[in-house]
C-alpha cells in the first residue's frame, strides 16, 4: 500500500523555485503514518474524519480514508487530534524582542549576538506552530540564518526575509535620538533620497540577499522622530522602487500607516501593504484594482498602546504615535474585510513577543473573519503572498510535509492555535504531546 503511493507520488511536479533547497528533507528515507482524527488539508475546504497522512522523504504522498498499518512505517497517533497546514506569519522580525533597552541594543550587541538571537526567536516561533514567516526588516544575520535553518543546522521555519527596509534620510526606519558620532555607524545601506539612490537602495538589497523587498512609504510608531505617520517617499522615488525591483525579479511590500502613502504605494506597484491603518472604502478599492495584499498586523497596534498606557519606557514621538495609531487597527481590519481586501497574516512579532503570533487570529474574527478565514490567511493566502504557495500552505501531494495538530477543533474556537501541541517541518517532528 505504501510503495503504492510513492510510485503515484513519483510522477508529481514538485517545484523547488519559490524556495531554497532545504537539506533537511534529504535524510527521511523511512515512511511516517499520522492517524489523524481530523485533517483540514486545503482550508477553505471541509476537514475529512479518521484519515491517514502518509509522508516520505519530507513531503506529503498522501491522504487516505482510515487508518492504514504497515511493519515498515513510523506510526503517530493523532486520533484524538485536528490537523491543519503549518501556520505562516507573513510579517515577523526575528532579530529581537521590544523592551525598554531595545534602543541601545544597535550599540551593545555585535554580529554574533544578532545572529544567536535570531536563532532562538526563530525555534520559539516554530514551536508556536508557524512553520513559514515572512521577516520584513532586519540585519543581513536574518540571511545566515535562514541558510541555517536549510541545512538543519539550527530548528527554525521557512524563512522569506527582506533585510534592512529602504528608507528616506530621517524617515521611519532610519537611525534617530543619537549624536551625529553615533548615527554613521548606526544607518542602514538601504536610506536613500531620489529616484536614482532609492534604485540603487534595492540593488543593495537584493546584492545583500533580498527575497521581497521592503520600504518605509510613512512614517512610523517606533521610529523616535515627531515626523508624522504620512507619506514620506515621493512618488516618483515609490516608483523607481517598483521598476528596480521588478527587474530583479522582486516584489515591494511597504509598511504604510496613512492613507495617502497607503494609495500612493498601491499606485506606484507595491504588491502588499503592512499595517494600512489609516485605509478606508476607497482604499480598499485600490487594493482589489491592483491585486493588492494587507498585512494587518492588529496585535501589534494593541501592544504599542498597552506600552504608551501602562509602561514609561517610549520616548514622548513613539507614545504619542502609538496613542494614535493603535486604536484605529482593529476598525482598520474590519473595513478591508468587509470591503473584500485580500488579507494575508501578520503580526509584527518582535514587536509583540515571540511564541504569541496566534493572538493575532482573535483580532481576525473580530474583524469579521470566520474561523476558517483566518485560518485561510496564515496558510493559503500567506503561502502565495510570500511566494512559497508551490511548497507550502496545504497538505497535498508533492508538498513538504509541513503541519500542526491541536486537540480541538480550530474552526469552532480559533483560540486553540495559540496552544498548538503537534509541530512537523519538513516530515521531522519537532513537536509532540
Amino acid at each position: 500500500m505504501i510503495k503504492q503511493f510513492l510510485l503515484a507520488s513519483a510522477t508529481l511536479a514538485f517545484s523547488s523555485a519559490a524556495i531554497a533547497h532545504d537539506e533537511t528533507h534529504d535524510n527521511h528515507e523511512d515512511f511516517t503514518l499520522i492517524h489523524a482524527g481530523k485533517v483540514l488539508a486545503i482550508p477553505g475546504k471541509a476537514p475529512k474524519s479518521k484519515q491517514t497522512i502518509i509522508i516520505h522523504d519530507g513531503k506529503i504522498v498522501g491522504i487516505e480514508a482510515g487508518y492504514i498499518d504497515d511493519d515498515e512505517a513510523t506510526i503517530i497517533d493523532g486520533k484524538e487530534m485536528f490537523f491543519l497546514p503549518g501556520l505562516i506569519d507573513s510579517h515577523v522580525h526575528l532579530r529581537g524582542e521590544w523592551s525598554p533597552t531595545s534602543r541601545w541594543e544597535p550599540v551593545t550587541l555585535e554580529s554574533g549576538d544578532w545572529a544567536f538571537q535570531s536563532a532562538k526567536h526563530a525555534k520559539t516561533t516554530l514551536m508556536a506552530g508557524f512553520t513559514a514567516v515572512q521577516d520584513v526588516g532586519g540585519p543581513k544575520e536574518i540571511f545566515a540564518l535562514k541558510r541555517a535553518i536549510n541545512k538543519g543546522i539550527v530548528p527554525g521555519p521557512h524563512i522569506q526575509a527582506a533585510g534592512s527596509a529602504i528608507s528616506i534620510t530621517g524617515g521611519h526606519g532610519d537611525t534617530h535620538g543619537w549624536t551625529d558620532e553615533l548615527i554613521p555607524h548606526m544607518q542602514s545601506e538601504t536610506i536613500c533620497d531620489g529616484p536614482a539612490e532609492c534604485r540603487a537602495a534595492v540593488r543593495q538589497a537584493v546584492k545583500n540577499g533580498a527575497d521581497v523587498i521592503k520600504i518605509t512609504a510613512t512614517g512610523g510608531v517606533l521610529s523616535n522622530t515627531n515626523a508624522g505617520t504620512g507619506q514620506q517617499f515621493f512618488n516618483d522615488e515609490l516608483e523607481a522602487i517598483v521598476e528596480a525591483a521588478t527587474k530583479m525579479g522582486r516584489k515591494v511590500t511597504a509598511h504604510a500607516h496613512g492613507k495617502d502613502g497607503i494609495e500612493s504605494a498601491l499606485k506606484a506597484g507595491v504588491k502588499s501593504i503592512e499595517h494600512g491603518t489609516y485605509l478606508d472604502e476607497g482604499t480598499a478599492a485600490l487594493f482589489k484594482k491592483y491585486d493588492a495584499t494587507l498585512v494587518p498586523t492588529v496585535m501589534a497596534g494593541m501592544t504599542v498602546v498597552d506600552w504608551a498606557t501602562n509602561k514609561d519606557w517610549l520616548p514622548p514621538n513613539s507614545a504619542k504615535k502609538a496613542l494614535e495609531v493603535g486604536p484605529q487597527m482593529q476598525d482598520m481590519a474590519r473595513i478591508a474585510y468587509e470591503n473584500g481586501v485580500n488579507i494575508a497574516f501578520g503580526t509584527d512579532t518582535g514587536v509583540s513577543e515571540h511564541g504569541k503570533n496566534a493572538e493575532e487570529f482573535t483580532y481576525m474574527v473580530a474583524a469579521g473573519m470566520s474561523e476558517m478565514e483566518a485560518i485561510e490567511s496564515a496558510t493559503t493566502v500567506a503561502a502565495k503572498h510570500i511566494g512559497l504557495d508551490a511548497v507550502i500552505g496545504t497538505l497535498e501531494p508533492g508538498k513538504y510535509a509541513d503541519l500542526i495538530g491541536v486537540d480541538s477543533n480550530p474552526l469552532k474556537s480559533i483560540e486553540e492555535l495559540r496552544d498548538v501541541d503537534f509541530v512537523m517541518k519538513g516530515g521531522k517532528v519537532y513537536k509532540a504531546p
